[in-house]
């Protein structure tokens, strides 16, 4: 109590009375902060810092906004869109006085996305009417050869080109500096570049490989020997029983040196292989035998001393030790006809199968040993093709011959040589080569032609309708009857035309060369359109499921690009 009383005399106020008056005392603290409060805002005034502070942030925030905004107008109405073109589902292109050459390849040419066709023709005249090209005016005697690229959306002609008196080959696939461009062989020897996205001749060259000289096929495209930053050409062709060779320019089509002569008895193919250390070797076979030069070998002997730029070129150690120096010849560890050559992608780079007539062996493409042999009864008949039977693998498909009627489609794995699938079918006159187009799933559809009459024997005097038939390994016992064609097929080709969609084929219909002109008829049609309408054939004759929920399964798969 006399501590309390002492308190109040000194004028304080004790614990009672704050526990009792909590409100006055939170008032009371309340004017303090806002007298506080008020005499700062008297100091800072309407024009203090802070409210400069406050105007500037409001006008950087207006700013940003009005830019934003410019920035969405800017895009939703004054920039264009890029307009996605419409593909129809099919066409088909008539040329009329014509004769097709084997030649079907496919490459943008109109730079809008989508794939398009080039082919060739034998005519008098240009059958595009807007161009009105003619054989005499390119000064060839009518008929000559024309090159023609064809929109993959509409069919519509692009271009055509009078090229040559008459065509050996041609490939699409070459790049002179940043044009694309195709590379034509003609009759007599002459060698053109034509501008893919014009049909503009660039070049056009005699070569100088001797007058009878027939140019073999494929053309190489080789690195830049000469210093003018576009890849070369290297050239073979048969002269009797020598092989000729010629560099030439890519930028020009001048040729480089005065050439070179190889003794390649019975030659028939060859291809360029580049191995792991950036060395460049050319593959020659025969009917019995295979033989390796590289490139540095082939220019020394082609440019002599007028070459300067094969310093620049390579030589393996593992290829200099597995190829005999003295004849060029490369030991092989199976024996027969030898009919193609042809690469193989694998694990670790770009293999090489060497196909016999019965047998295929798989050479690894670094130190040329054998990695595998597999055994194909009966004899292989055409060049095979590559799929994914199994995902991520490559496959080898191959066809057969059992009778003059009658052929067997073996699928072999790539990595073992076994055989993974096959199907008897029997052989019509003139049936093109397989066709196959990568899936989302890492594998593949295989499309092949003939006719499918299980039991039937092969035998008769005529050959059965052209049937077109797609597989897919996630089905294996489901076959679908997709088309048939009546008419002499040219070339056939499956095609991706827009980057993983539009999966199409395509289909060259009409005379050859070897025979009068005609009617030749260039054809896309939408693999979803066919499948839509397709039979559904039970390769067991177990069906497992209803033929059109196996429509419906196939009609859902998403495609995947090559390119």
């Amino acid at each position: 109590m006399a501590a309390e009383e002492e308190e109040e005399e000194r004028g304080g106020k004790g614990p009672l009375e704050a526990e009792t008056r909590p409100l006055k005392k939170q008032q009371e603290e309340e004017g303090a902060v806002a007298g506080a409060a008020s005499e700062g805002g008297a100091r800072r005034g309407p024009g203090g810092k802070g409210g400069r502070l406050s105007r500037w942030r409001t006008a950087a925030f207006f700013v940003s906004l009005f830019l934003c905004l410019a920035a969405v107008f800017a895009f939703s109405f004054v920039i264009p869109c890029p307009v996605r073109p419409v593909s129809q589902r099919a066409w088909s292109r008539a040329f009329a006085g014509a004769a097709a050459y084997q030649s079907l390849q496919v490459q943008d040419v109109d730079q809008d996305r989508v794939q398009d066709v080039l082919f060739a023709f034998r005519a008098s005249g240009g059958t595009h009417n807007s161009t009105n090209r003619s054989c005499s005016g390119e000064g060839f005697p009518p008929p000559c050869a024309f090159v023609a690229a064809v929109s993959g959306t509409d069919g519509s002609t692009l271009w055509e080109e009078p090229v040559a008196e008459d065509l050996q080959f041609m490939d699409c696939s070459f790049q002179y500096g940043d044009s694309p461009g195709c590379l034509v062989v003609g009759k007599p020897a002459s060698l053109a570049a034509i501008d893919l996205k014009t049909g503009n001749t660039v070049w056009r060259v005699t070569t100088n490989l001797g007058m009878n000289s027939t140019v073999l096929s494929p053309l190489l495209i080789v690195p830049d020997v000469n210093g003018d930053g576009v890849s070369d050409l290297l050239v073979f062709a048969a002269v009797g029983g020598e092989i000729q060779s010629g560099f030439y320019s890519g930028m020009s089509g001048e040729a480089i040196g005065s050439g070179g002569s190889l003794r390649l008895p019975g030659r028939r193919g060859h291809l360029m292989q580049v191995t792991k250390t950036g060395a460049h070797y050319v593959l020659f076979y025969t009917a019995n035998a295979l033989y390796g030069y590289s490139l540095k070998q082939l220019y020394a002997v082609a440019a002599g001393s007028e070459g300067q730029g094969g310093a620049s070129l390579k030589e393996d150690p593992q290829w200099q030790t597995a190829i005999d120096e003295a004849t060029h010849y490369v030991p092989l560890l199976s024996s027969g006809e030898i009919r193609y050559l042809m690469k193989v992608p694998g694990r670790s780079g770009t293999d090489i199968l060497l196909v016999r007539s019965a047998t295929l062996e798989l050479l690894d493409g670094q130190r040329l040993g054998s990695m595998w042999t597999s055994d194909v009864m009966p004899p292989i008949q055409s060049k095979p093709v590559l799929g994914s039977f199994t995902p991520d693998e490559v496959d080898i498909v191959i066809e057969s011959s059992v009778t003059l009627y009658r052929k067997k489609v073996l699928i072999v794995e790539g990595s073992s040589g076994s055989i993974q699938w096959e199907l008897d079918l029997l052989l019509g006159a003139g049936t093109p080569a397989p066709g196959t187009l990568p899936t989302a799933d890492h594998r593949s559809l295989f499309l092949f032609w003939g006719d499918y009459q299980p039991g039937h024997n092969g035998t008769g005097s005529e050959g059965p309708p052209q049937n077109l038939y797609l597989f897919h390994p996630s089905f294996p016992n489901v076959l679908l009857w997709m088309n048939n064609s009546t008419e002499a097929i040219v070339a056939f080709q499956v095609v991706l035309f827009e980057r993983s969609r539009h999966a199409c084929y395509v289909l060259l219909t009409g005379p050859q060369t070897d025979s009068g002109p005609g009617l030749v008829v260039l054809s896309k049609r939408k693999l979803k359109e066919d499948m839509a309408g397709s039979h559904v054939i039970w390769l067991n004759q177990l069906a497992q499921d209803s033929e059109q929920n196996i429509r419906d399964r196939f009609l859902r798969m998403r495609y995947r690009s090559p390119w």
